[in-house]
């Protein structure tokens, strides 16, 4: 197509010509890069993969990049990293996909499992200071989360209602299932209750990935998703009880990393694999770390109390988590570009947004506060973290630096 004008002397948009070959250590190279200095969250990565692939490589153009985020939001799991795998998967095929996870979840899942090591290595007073801030962390950033999502994702009263709706049901009644349910009914009211903006034409997203596969890749993730429980009460071996654990909080998450701490909470410290201030305090040192925030599950691997532990606890805690991911990018992209223009998928998804919203709320006061906040200094400290990184906006990974450094200096003061 050539630029012009339509009949009513509207401008056309002249598509980009986007270059489709490419080789997965190309990809590799560039998530390992992206991987090692993408800090603040999945919001942000989004912007650092659109300077980088749409910007500096030309991989994509904005319309099909705006395609493939739109279909990760609607997916649950990782946004940033479905979005990292549909742009490999684009560029380099089935190889791609996995050189760019691999580049871009490395580096963080390395560093969050040493830190799990050392957390278990080091059981002294001076370590326990370091892991209260760590906690209080964790109040700061999840309630700014709270507080971001809820001017984005609730902006009507109707969105507004299902989120106050779904946390009034998930603190009366706190469980992995009441939790899918809340979202299944978020669905619901918002197919009945939300109106949502008529979807723009936009360029397809070509990836060169058959139907075939892609039915194979629903196919088993929905066998995995059914059969994995199955076969961990058949054949209770703990190696197989984790991944099934994982492969669960991977498949079940819809809203991105910090909705993951609920279900990950549920799974891993009622059984008695992980304390609450060890979990909180891997979820605080995440907000740290570059990459996506999903590889806490490296760190909770490695901190289990019942092996396997350790290293091969982080392995497969971190293949668990992703494994759904990768299934439903492949088994999606394919037929994405007719299903986002459907009104009916438009509206469900708006109401699952704002039932993440009361999710994420719910979980900011239990186990987050409750777990975290014991007296009045530390509701003080939190204030000021809270401040410190949702108005002031200062790096997260400054922040906990800074505040591992305070209960460092009150380990050696008292």
């Amino acid at each position: 197509m050539t630029a012009g004008a339509d009949n009513r002397g509207t401008p056309r948009r002249t598509p980009q010509r986007i270059p489709k070959a490419g080789n997965p250590l190309e990809v590799f190279l560039i998530f390992l890069r992206l991987g090692l200095t993408s800090f603040g969250g999945p919001v942000a990565h989004l912007g650092y993969f659109r300077t980088e692939f749409v910007e500096r490589q030309k991989w994509l153009s904005d319309a099909a990049y705006a395609d493939l985020v739109a279909l990760c939001q609607f997916l649950p799991g990782p946004a940033s990293s479905q979005v990292g795998i549909g742009i490999g998967l684009s560029r380099a095929g089935l190889p791609g996909s996995l050189a760019a996870w691999l580049g871009f979840t490395t580096p963080s899942a390395l560093a969050m499992a040493a830190i799990g090591l050392g957390a278990v290595a080091f059981q002294d007073n001076l370590t326990q200071d370091i892991l209260k801030m760590l906690m209080l962390v964790a109040v700061a950033v999840v309630a700014n989360a709270v507080w971001g999502m809820a001017r984005m994702l609730c902006t009507d009263g109707t969105r507004a209602a299902i989120a106050v709706a779904a946390t009034v049901v998930l603190l009366m009644v706190p469980s992995t299932s009441i939790q899918l349910a809340v979202i299944a009914g978020g669905a619901v009211l918002g197919l009945v209750l939300v109106k949502a903006r008529e979807s723009e034409e936009e360029d397809a997203f070509e990836i060169p990935v058959g139907r075939g596969i892609a039915v194979f890749c629903l196919i088993a993730f929905f066998v995995l998703l059914a059969g994995l429980p199955v076969a961990a009460i058949r054949f209770p071996d703990q190696a197989l009880i984790l991944f099934d654990s994982f492969y669960r909080s991977g498949s079940l998450v819809f809203g991105g990393g910090h909705v993951v701490l609920p279900l990950l909470q549920e799974e891993v410290v009622p059984p008695g694999w992980v304390a609450p201030d060890a979990f909180l305090a891997g979820y605080g040192a995440a907000q740290a770390m570059p990459g996506p925030l999903f590889t806490f599950a490296s760190y909770l691997g490695a901190v289990s109390q019942v092996p396997p532990t350790a290293w091969t606890g982080a392995l497969i805690a971190t293949i668990a988590i992703f494994v759904p991911s990768f299934l439903l990018v492949i088994g999606t992209l394919p037929f994405w570009d007719g299903l986002r223009r459907v009104g009916s998928v438009r509206r469900a998804l708006a109401g699952v947004n704002a039932a993440v919203v009361g999710l994420l709320l719910a979980a900011l006061y239990d186990p987050v506060i409750t777990s975290a906040v014991a007296n009045n200094a530390d509701v003080a400290a939190a204030l000021v973290l809270f401040l410190l990184i949702a108005v002031w906006k200062v790096p997260p990974w400054l922040v906990v630096a800074g505040a591992a450094v305070y209960g460092a200096g009150l380990g050696f003061v008292l």
